[in-house]
């Protein structure tokens, strides 16, 4: 696979509830493309630039509280700041970006866990942190709740970065993945679900698959 697109560049999200293992996955998956002459970028949400680091702070955070408006507010102030600043120059230069979280996190976290639902308000906020920048092809890391609390407490033990959203009920976190699924039912075409339970091996087959597949007609 040797580079040759042409035109904007592709952003390929790698989307899934806390534990499902999608940074790992989305670092092999760069580790892989560029050994095959892909220039990639890898990013993630929030914190990818100095504001943004500031934002996620602020967000995760177990120690502090934050409604749910103003959570929403952060999280696509952090977007903004990340389309314009990274993603666009990106794109606008035809690499490929890999994005860990992006606009199908807030449907599902927000707009789904924290029952804010399809409000027309929203909905025209995110537009407007995306700055018309959307996701060509989703990967989305499907787990069960059972199986990413437990990743998420083997995490913890590691010294692993803990958040508010590990604070969270189960409800929560099955309201979030309900949420994923529901979204990779309505974009069928650019959300393609991963069996996240299985090997890191397996796994990052299917992704590669997945992405091979998508770029055929790209690169």
């Amino acid at each position: 696979m040797e580079e040759k697109m042409s035109g904007r560049g592709l952003l390929i999200t790698f989307e899934g509830i806390d534990g499902c293992g999608k940074s790992t996955q989305m670092r092999l998956a760069a580790d892989w493309l560029r050994s095959r002459g892909v220039a990639c970028l890898t990013t993630h949400e929030p914190g990818a630039t100095p504001l943004g680091r500031e934002i996620r702070r602020l967000l995760l955070s177990s120690g502090k509280h934050v409604t749910v408006e103003a959570e929403l507010l952060l999280f696509l102030a952090d977007r903004a700041q990340h389309v314009r600043e990274q993603l666009v120059p990106a794109l606008a230069a035809n690499r490929i970006v890999l994005c860990d979280r992006y606009s199908d996190s807030t449907h599902a976290y927000q707009m789904a866990a924290r029952k804010l639902g399809q409000d027309e308000r929203v909905l025209t906020l995110l537009d407007f942190a995306e700055c018309g920048v959307h996701p060509d092809l989703t990967l989305w890391f499907d787990v069960s709740v059972d199986v990413a609390f437990h990743r998420m407490q083997q995490r913890q033990k590691g010294g692993g970065e803990r958040s508010r959203f590990d604070l969270e009920a189960r409800s929560f976190h099955q309201r979030v993945a309900d949420g994923f699924a529901r979204l990779a039912r309505q974009s069928p075409c650019r959300i393609r679900r991963i069996d996240a339970e299985r090997s890191i091996e397996q796994v990052q087959r299917q992704v590669r698959m997945e992405i091979e597949t998508f770029l055929e007609d790209k690169l």
